[in-house]
């Protein structure tokens, strides 16, 4: 059966470095093409967690050798991950249809994402972004009107908020685009955060949870199947424990009470886990998979993976 299906892939699974991500572009680019074959509607978007430290730290690297080298805000920083990811990720898709001699269209949006000016995330930012410093004050100087904290003992760093995405702008067009059975690469990095100020849009430095806004995506472009791909075949819990627990079917309600348990860790499975909750709640028709990469075509099947239902 055909389904309309929005894929969250990390930016891990992309490498480090641009030859990295060339190469290994290439397994995503093969499963979406295999679905896209199998008559699926296919909409992905990708991490950049990497890509765009890559880019933030050269810039702040090139302004200590040369002090004349500007520093490039966050936002910009991350409007450069997003070409740059979406470029290696365009190419790739579209040599893998053209070997499978399928006609399609395969289209990229950069991606701006409607923020709340007043979310609560502005006023406690926690991601830390670009290099270590040494000392506060060293941060401080190379991070002007930025906030500076201690990251682990391992030295003082920027950090920037996470705030909740709420729209994108050219909703409309994407959800165009996408119904009009184009494949459609959208929401890198979960896009650039953006606020309405007296009417115009700005882009601030911030850092959007790319599941979320692919959450949400889903929701706007009316998916009936989300997607969260990982290094893991499913979600556990009691992780790493002799009583260790692969979970292949679950409903929102069972989810939300491993969440009170805190089964789940913070920085890796919990938002992954809260963004497929959010999709399934917006329609109790929704399914959310958590599945492995290389196994994305069985989990949609439903033979692999962790399924989300409502309930």
């Amino acid at each position: 059966m055909m389904s309309k299906i929005v894929i969250a892939l990390g930016g891990n699974a992309l490498g480090n470095n641009p030859e990295e991500q060339k190469e290994l572009v290439k397994l995503p680019a093969k499963k979406i093409a295999d679905l896209v074959k199998e008559g699926h509607q296919v909409l992905v978007g990708h991490g950049n967690g990497p890509q765009v430290g890559m880019i933030f730290n050269a810039f702040a690297d090139a302004k200590k050798v040369n002090e004349k080298t500007p520093l490039v805000p966050f936002a910009e920083a991350g409007g450069m991950s997003q070409g740059y990811i979406g470029y290696h990720m365009l190419t790739a898709i579209t040599n893998e249809l053209r070997k499978k001699k399928i006609e399609k269209d395969v289209l990229y949006f950069l991606t701006q994402t409607i923020v709340d000016a007043k979310d609560k995330a502005f006023k406690n930012p926690t991601k830390p972004v670009g290099p270590f410093y040494k000392t506060l004050e060293e941060a401080e100087l190379a991070n002007p009107n930025s906030t500076i904290k201690e990251d682990a003992g391992r030295g003082f760093r920027k950090v920037v908020p996470s705030p909740l995405p709420l729209d994108f702008i050219g909703m409309k067009t994407i959800r165009k685009t996408f119904d009009a059975d184009n494949v459609v690469i959208v929401g890198g990095g979960g896009g650039i955060p953006t606020i309405d100020e007296k009417g115009q849009y700005k882009g601030v430095d911030g850092v959007i949870d790319k599941d979320f806004a692919l959450s949400k995506l889903a929701t706007k472009v009316e998916a009936n199947l989300f997607v969260i791909l990982t290094a893991v075949e499913h979600v556990c819990v009691n992780f790493g424990k002799p009583n260790q627990k692969a979970l292949k079917e679950v409903t929102v309600s069972e989810l939300e009470q491993y969440i009170k348990e805190e089964q789940f860790a913070p920085g890796s499975m919990l938002p992954k886990v809260k963004a497929a909750i959010a999709f399934v709640n917006e329609n109790p028709k929704n399914v959310a998979v958590i599945a492995d990469l290389n196994k994305v075509s069985q989990a949609i099947e439903g033979k692999s993976g962790t399924r989300i239902i409502k309930g």
